[in-house]
């Protein structure tokens, strides 16, 4: 599905159903260097059980026209614009790494319209070392591939999405190379790790939301550690759920990210 936000085109993957204004709408973010194909299972699972789906592709990422925009605020109202274009008033957000920042952003600009905060793989302050920004600089692949060495606890899906036997870091990279080559003359890289790096009004913004939040940590995240997670989540009052698996959780646990949202989505009912 194609939208029109600020006069440039956006991209979202409404997981296999027409989009209908009239359902619950739940809008997935992604991370740094990804797109929307990494919501494949989510967004399926929520088009196809009574939701309207929007998994977008960031300005610049995927098929969204660039260029890609230079902080998590103005992504959060890009996603706020994106809603508009689609004709929603209210949706949940749900969003990864730094997708988990622009919704964190995006529920605290316009509390009103959000009523479901997901963030996976989450960390406030979600700080990048000098060190790989400085390789991402000089060599963005090498810096691409120290990331995904610890984006991963394991090698391998088990016997779930997105197939038995998938190498799961060979995926990711590709994904990552993709996103970063697709447009020679900026550093993606830089860009969304800078975004996240940069970003130092998440504890302010959370003391905006009103909504029902929800994390959910891997046990074994090298890239945003759960106990960096810690003061954004008492200051949100929100659910947490740790599951085991590394940074890229939609990857590695599945079927437990899958429940995790559902619980969230039940929870939210409860409210």
């Amino acid at each position: 599905m194609k939208l029109d936000v600020a006069g440039r085109t956006a991209y979202a993957y409404t997981g296999g159903k027409p989009f209908d204004q009239g359902l619950p709408c739940i809008v997935f973010l992604h991370g740094a260097l990804h797109d929307h194909s990494v919501w494949t299972l989510l967004a399926r699972w929520a088009a196809h059980h009574g939701h309207a789906v929007l998994a977008v592709d960031a300005p610049g990422h995927g098929r969204s026209e660039g260029p890609p925009l230079p902080d998590v605020e103005s992504l959060a109202d890009w996603t706020l614009a994106l809603l508009d274009a689609a004709g929603v008033r209210g949706a949940a957000l749900v969003g990864h790494s730094m997708g988990s920042l622009i919704a964190l952003e995006a529920a605290a600009r316009a509390p009103e319209r959000i009523g479901l905060l997901v963030m996976i793989a989450t960390a406030y302050p979600m700080k990048v070392s000098d060190a790989l920004l400085a390789t991402a600089r000089e060599a963005p692949l090498k810096a691409i591939d120290l990331v995904n060495a610890l984006s991963f606890a394991g090698t391998a899906a088990k016997p779930s999405y997105p197939g038995p036997g998938t190498w799961l870091q060979g995926a990711n990279r590709i994904l990552m190379r993709r996103m970063q080559a697709a447009d020679p003359a900026r550093n993606l890289f830089v860009d969304d790790f800078g975004a996240c790096d940069r970003y130092a009004h998440g504890l302010e913004a959370a003391a905006e939301v009103r909504c029902p939040a929800h994390l959910v940590l891997g046990e074994r995240d090298q890239m945003t550690l759960p106990k960096a997670a810690r003061e954004l989540a008492a200051a949100l009052k929100a659910r947490v759920t740790m599951l085991p698996g590394g940074h890229s959780l939609m990857l590695e646990a599945p079927d437990a990210v899958l429940n995790a949202l559902l619980d969230a989505l039940k929870q939210e009912l409860s409210t």
